[in-house]
């Protein structure tokens, strides 16, 4: 029954179309501009059955929505059977009506606005409605859901299988690549540049193939979730936009390539040229840094820095060059983005920025390298490592002292190792003695403790200065050479225990830090003493 009225309807709907359609391009129409009225889709059941007209004190949203919901009311309600779908004139609508409830009215402007006559759009919408109510019941009968869910199990162990073909796919074609090609792909090179590694080569061939396996298993899956949803009536709506979801993006993506494929395409080459120029400049300071390539009054271990401050410089160039071809870039809110950044940068970065040039100004000036024992401040240790920003120093104590470049910028630095190496670090170290004793047998006693000192420069002598003539006694400084700065403290407590040891061997009092008589007995430590308990004469014991 439904069936014969459908294509009843549809039958005459076409009919009075094709009659009233060149009456009306006769007589120039109905005078309303369709293009001015609102219309609004009747959705039912995740379909849209068709679109209707309102009025002011009706949106078509409102109408269509309210038409919607009657819909759902009546195919969900069994008491209301399909045959008593019917349509009743009254005065100037026609109502499709099921049961005692009214679905929808059909007035004259609806009639226009479609250019047909009433009664027929109200014929054609009647058949529609029953249509959907029908399939609305069906869809969610028991034996309907039982064979949607014997399709819902078979797809999903279909879709398990597909997977686990596409993995074994992917394997097996891996496989055939690691026989055939990968003993083939070598380091492409200039002469003895390496330009790309080998081993990067098979990676990125290898990631193709998992990309691609990827992709053909995201397919699988959004095919799968599309079947499921139009199998289950409560999502047959959505089922049909799950393509969309991914599509639709990518149908966005394809056309803004294919409008910029020129500008895309210089910046592909563009970033290919940056690269490699990146590439040789590091291959050439690699050799600076190695001392392949040399030049006058430029250090290697300038040659790191160096090579970050052109890089720095080149990725700059670059983008400088392909700003005007970035997609978007010329609108406003990349701008406003680019100069939030930019806004957000200043203000958080303006210390760390003087770190970054404090510490590439000490690099230039030559303060120190890794390994020199330095003192900045009141911290002194060895040159661990030096970055962009902080100084890593040890401390003579096994300390990690980390120090912002700026703060040795603005410091005196103090390197003993820098000139220890060629001309020798002098050790020196003060003792007051009395006026009584003659100066030539303190300067021979001094020297003697520095003979006995062991790690001193063999090939420069101490020697002794007379630094003051002070109110009780004489200051006599002690002046040694030593190559090795890191040994410093090990030089300076030996040579302090020669010089008491020579002291009291030849009965002289070290008269410092103070003095107000002379005691009865000299301040001397008695040979025999020398080694009082617990102390040990390591002679002795040997």
């Amino acid at each position: 029954m439904i069936e014969r009225l459908v294509r009843t309807a549809v039958a005459i709907a076409i009919a009075v179309a094709a009659i009233s359609a060149p009456a009306l391009a006769q007589e120039g129409g109905t005078g309303v501009d369709d293009a001015e009225i609102a219309t609004a889709p009747v959705e039912f059941d995740g379909t849209v059955l068709f679109r209707v007209r309102g009025v002011s004190s009706l949106p078509a949203t409102v109408r269509a929505r309210n038409i919607g919901d009657r819909l759902n009311a009546a195919a969900s309600d069994p008491s209301l059977a399909l045959e008593s779908l019917r349509i009743v004139d009254e005065g100037g609508a026609s109502r499709v009506v099921i049961g005692g409830t009214t679905l929808m009215a059909v007035v004259d402007a609806d009639a226009e606005l479609e250019q047909v006559g009433r009664t027929d759009l109200a014929g054609v919408h009647l058949a529609r409605i029953g249509e959907a109510i029908a399939g609305y019941r069906n869809a969610r009968s028991s034996s309907a859901l039982q064979r949607n869910a014997v399709s819902i199990a078979v797809a999903t162990l279909v879709v398990v299988l597909a997977i686990l073909v596409v993995r074994r796919v992917r394997r097996w074609i891996e496989g055939i690549l690691t026989v055939r090609l990968h003993e083939r792909i070598h380091t492409v090179g200039i002469q003895s540049f390496e330009l790309v590694r080998g081993e990067r080569i098979w990676s990125a061939l290898r990631g193709a193939v998992r990309g691609l396996q990827t992709f053909v298993v995201l397919g699988i899956v959004l095919m799968y979730v599309g079947f499921v949803l139009a199998q289950l009536p409560w999502t047959r709506g959505l089922s049909r936009g799950v393509a969309g979801f991914v599509l639709r993006p990518l149908q966005v993506i394809g056309a803004g390539v294919v409008a910029h494929i020129p500008s895309l395409a210089f910046l592909a080459v563009l970033f290919f040229v940056v690269r490699l120029a990146l590439r040789v400049i590091r291959l050439f300071f690699d050799a600076v840094g190695r001392g392949s390539v040399r030049f006058a009054n430029f250090d290697p271990e300038w040659a790191e820095p160096t090579y970050k401050i052109v890089r720095i410089a080149v990725m700059a160039f670059g983008l400088i060059v392909a700003y005007p071809y970035i997609p978007g870039s010329q609108s406003a809110a990349f701008k406003g983005v680019s100069l939030f950044i930019g806004v957000v940068f200043s203000l958080g970065s303006s210390t760390a920025i003087a770190n970054i040039v404090a510490g590439y100004m000490m690099t230039y000036r030559r303060a120190f390298k890794v390994g020199d024992r330095i003192k900045v401040g009141d911290t002194s240790g060895d040159v661990m490592e030096m970055r962009l920003q902080v100084t890593h120093v040890r401390s003579v104590k096994n300390e990690e002292i980390i120090i912002p470049n700026s703060r040795i910028l603005a410091s005196d630095v103090v390197n003993y190792s820098s000139l220890a190496r060629a001309d020798g670090l002098i050790l020196h170290t003060t003792v007051g003695i009395g006026y009584e004793t003659p100066w030539r047998q303190v300067e021979a006693m001094l020297l003697l403790a520095a003979e006995r000192t062991s790690g001193l420069s063999p090939e420069r002598r101490p020697f002794v200065l007379e630094r003051s003539l002070g109110d009780f006694a004489v200051a006599y400084e002690l002046n040694v050479y030593c190559t090795d700065a890191r040994a410093m403290l090990d030089h300076y407590a030996e040579l302090h225990r020669h010089i008491l040891d020579v002291f009291n061997e030849y009965g002289v009092q070290i008269m410092t830090p103070a003095y107000v008589h002379d005691p009865q007995e000299p301040k001397l430590v008695p040979r025999r003493n020398w080694y009082a308990s617990p102390a040990r004469d390591s002679a002795r014991s040997a």
